[in-house]
């Protein structure tokens, strides 16, 4: 599942070089080594390929990176979160939790770089959000702190200790490095498309990229969290408006 996260990394990784290729995934891959996806790889392909940080994807990408992959990318370096983790290694149909981390080997090579992991999100919790059914995560302002974590949720989607807070604070330094700082030029024609946007996805992004193909520039209003919930009821948005921002600015269509 694409996420603001998943964009922040890109965005932080594009400002270590001056071309950036990202690897993704199959479905297959991730099935084996982590569990079921929420989109599939053909999706994931389509969401990476419209950050607007990217340069290249490379659909396909083992889970293991290796000096071998980097060089036939003429890569100087791979970039990951610093949440980086150990992985169980398959073999024979028995898993064995020996603790191999999957980028040992650029490691080593001193061909490896990490950047910030964005606190409060990921695809579990997302997912979480959207099965427990709170409302908490849009009810925050931006001045709120959130005060539970639904991080073990995948280990006990039961447990009394989790909710659907978001644990991320937007501020303006982050819309701003998001942004694209531009202004429409005079004698532009500009297009104004508006929605949720929430849980961004291959629909929105093609949404976006059809209203920019009518104009010279993309203004994309995003409705607040209580005009969703009045329409949508239930405990939409999934993401608050803030987190839903994020997401819109990270796609290159805007």
């Amino acid at each position: 599942m694409m996420h603001y996260g998943h964009s922040n990394a890109i965005r932080q990784a594009k400002e270590m070089g001056d071309y950036l290729i990202v690897g993704v995934h199959s479905d297959e891959e991730i099935r084996k080594h982590k569990g079921p996806t929420v989109m599939n790889q053909e999706e994931r392909y389509e969401a990476v390929a419209a950050c607007k940080w990217v340069d290249e994807v490379v659909p396909n990408a083992p889970y293991f990176t290796t000096v071998e992959i980097l060089d036939q990318y003429d890569a100087d370096f791979c970039v990951h979160g610093d949440d980086i983790s150990k992985i169980n290694v398959m073999t024979n149909n028995a898993t064995l939790s020996d603790g191999t981390d999957c980028y040992e080997e650029v490691k080593k090579a001193g061909r490896y770089k990490e950047c910030k992991r964005t606190t409060g999100v990921s695809t579990t919790e997302l997912v979480g959000r959207m099965l427990l059914l709170t409302r908490v995560h849009h009810q925050l302002n931006e001045n709120s702190f959130p005060v539970k974590s639904i991080e073990n949720f995948q280990n006990n989607p039961k447990s009394r200790y989790t909710s659907g807070v978001s644990h991320f604070l937007t501020t303006s330094r982050k819309i701003v490095q998001f942004s694209n700082k531009k202004e429409p030029k005079t004698g532009d024609k500009i297009i104004y498309v508006d929605g949720a946007f929430d849980l961004f996805h291959v629909g929105h992004i093609e949404l976006l990229k059809k209203a920019k193909e009518l104009g010279d520039y993309l203004l994309v209003g995003i409705h607040d969290d209580k005009t969703v919930n009045a329409i949508k009821g239930s405990n939409y948005p999934i993401m608050n408006v803030h987190e839903r921002t994020l997401s819109v600015l990270s796609c290159r269509y805007v």
